[in-house]
């Protein structure tokens, strides 16, 4: 699929697809825990930001984050398959960390599957690091690293992101 990537908030109704990527993309052989009500309280909290990555009429990825009084977290990131590779990654994440620096809070945290190479890599580049390995964090059955970065600190150089801003 090719055409502009363009970023935007997510609404109540998003819910049911963005569900379905988690389900499909990131939960992939846990149970399904981001169902389509936790995906709306989301979208509705004062403390959350949902941002859907579209091209043309199709959600081709999203992320979830919450803000705390400290930091804040990157509860979700899914990209489709197909898509990944070409910035929307980057994108989502790079909006996402800049709307932090705006609420005044300078740390990132996230988790990641201990074994998923690819998304750890990804990460890296994005100038994450491991601080914390939780075993049994996913359901007790697999283990996550959790990753933090420091906003303050300039983004690694090299790649950029391919997405345009919200529209």
């Amino acid at each position: 699929m090719r055409g502009e990537v363009n970023f935007r908030l997510a609404v109540g109704a998003d819910a049911p697809a963005l569900a379905a990527m988690s389900r499909d993309f990131v939960e992939t052989g846990l149970g399904w825990s981001w169902l389509p009500a936790r995906v709306r309280h989301h979208v509705r909290a004062a403390d959350s930001v949902v941002l859907v990555a579209q091209q043309q009429t199709r959600v081709v990825g999203f992320a979830i984050m919450r803000f705390g009084v400290e930091d804040a977290h990157l509860d979700l990131l899914a990209v489709r398959p197909r898509q990944r590779r070409s910035g929307i990654g980057r994108g989502l994440v790079e909006w996402l960390e800049k709307s932090a620096l705006v609420a005044g809070l300078s740390v990132v945290y996230l988790e990641v599957r201990a074994g998923n190479a690819q998304a750890l890599a990804f990460y890296e580049t994005l100038g994450y690091r491991r601080v914390q390995r939780l075993p049994g964090y996913y359901q007790g059955r697999e283990s996550a690293l959790r990753m933090a970065r420091d906003l303050w600190c300039p983004a690694p150089s090299g790649a950029t992101g391919k997405s345009r801003g919200a529209r």
